[in-house]
């Protein structure tokens, strides 16, 4: 049988291993000049305009920012169903409590007409998801939050370089995460980074990741440990450096599967945006299942079903609700694999695997 193909695979070369070296040579360890400099080298090399604060994950980045902003205790915070745990957990780490929405069908993330309708009287915030790479309807967003004054925050957890109308994921809401986890479009080998709307936003991160102190024994608030290491920061600059070609390959990739898959709906592009293809996923209207079992059994091909389980049926929130877009994306969503170390023979072999498997009733 051929060889595997993983739904995802990082990449890391010769050049991480080289800068974990040099730190590991230089003794310091822990966050200092590496995590400063990724941090200004992130945000002039994504366009954001705005300072941003390295954090050791992306659920950190989430409840930091969250907490910068002054989520807590009695109030709501707006969120898709269908995302990653991470997206609520961050909510209700504050003590405040999130309420799920539906997803538009066509780009998977929170639809800006549910938001409206779930807005109450404790309702401080809303936080869409970026999801798979695809930037959420921000303009209406933008909108709905200023009139009826409320935030807006981002989860960029997925959307390394995405944008829509020329502005990027991670510079609309008062605070956007990006998720550097290993599988992501690049990593710092954990961590994540926060994008801040302005420098009090970015001083009450700092604060709550570092034990809420700026000097040292004068604790502010209570915060958290959630520092970057200079380690990860050095894997993350050189990943900098070549993101944005993996980038132009994934999308590459999307282009020949959109362009070649049969009996399967392709994730659409919205006017004016920049999918960055994170994850690759189509519908599958029939067995979903049958289809993802098929591919590695029979060609030995990984896929990746996100998220099988909706957030508002988590054991830790369990709350009825009627999300029907979100239960029919739950139920047919797959994604296949779309990552840069694709061969042109990998992704022929994908395509003939799902359109022999679909032709068949797989």
């Amino acid at each position: 049988m051929s060889d595997f193909i993983p739904p995802a695979k990082p990449l890391i070369g010769d050049e991480e291993v080289e800068a974990v070296t040099r730190v590991l040579r230089s003794g310091m360890l822990a966050q200092g000049p590496e995590v400063k400099a990724f941090e200004e080298e992130f945000s002039a090399h994504f366009g954001l305009g705005r300072q941003c604060v390295a954090v050791n994950s992306g659920t950190s980045g989430l409840h930091v920012g969250l907490l910068a902003s002054g989520v807590g205790p009695g109030t709501e915070v707006i969120v898709p169903s269908f995302t990653f745990a991470a997206t609520a957990n961050s909510v209700a780490l504050t003590g405040a409590t999130p309420v799920f929405v539906d997803i538009e069908p066509d780009s998977f993330c929170l639809d800006p007409q549910a938001v409206a309708a779930a807005i109450t009287e404790r309702t401080v915030g809303v936080m869409p998801v970026h999801l798979y790479g695809h930037p959420a309807d921000m303009p209406a967003f933008q909108q709905l939050c200023q009139d009826r004054g409320i935030a807006l925050f981002e989860d960029a957890a997925q959307a390394h370089g995405a944008s829509l109308n020329g502005t990027p994921a991670g510079a609309f809401g008062t605070f956007g995460m990006f998720s550097l986890y290993p599988t992501k479009n690049m990593t710092s080998g954990e961590g994540g980074m926060v994008s801040c709307a302005d420098d009090e936003v970015a001083r009450l991160v700092r604060l709550y990741r570092n034990q809420g102190m700026e000097m040292q024994y004068h604790n502010e608030v209570v915060g958290l440990n959630n520092r970057m290491s200079d380690l990860h920061a050095a894997i993350g600059r050189v990943q900098l450096t070549k993101v944005d070609a993996w980038t132009k390959q994934r999308q590459d990739n999307a282009a020949f599967l959109s362009a070649h898959l049969e009996g399967v709906t392709p994730p659409p592009v919205a006017a004016g945006a920049v999918h960055v293809y994170h994850q690759y996923t189509v519908r599958v209207a029939d067995d979903r299942d049958g289809l993802a079992k098929a591919l590695r059994e029979e060609y030995n091909i990984g896929s990746g079903m996100f998220y099988p389980v909706p957030n508002h049926r988590l054991k830790p929130f369990q709350v009825d609700v009627d999300l029907p877009q979100t239960e029919r994306a739950a139920r047919e969503c797959l994604s296949l694999p779309v990552h840069p170390s694709l061969t042109p023979a990998d992704l022929e072999r994908i395509v003939t695997a799902v359109n022999t498997l679909v032709k068949a009733g797989a």
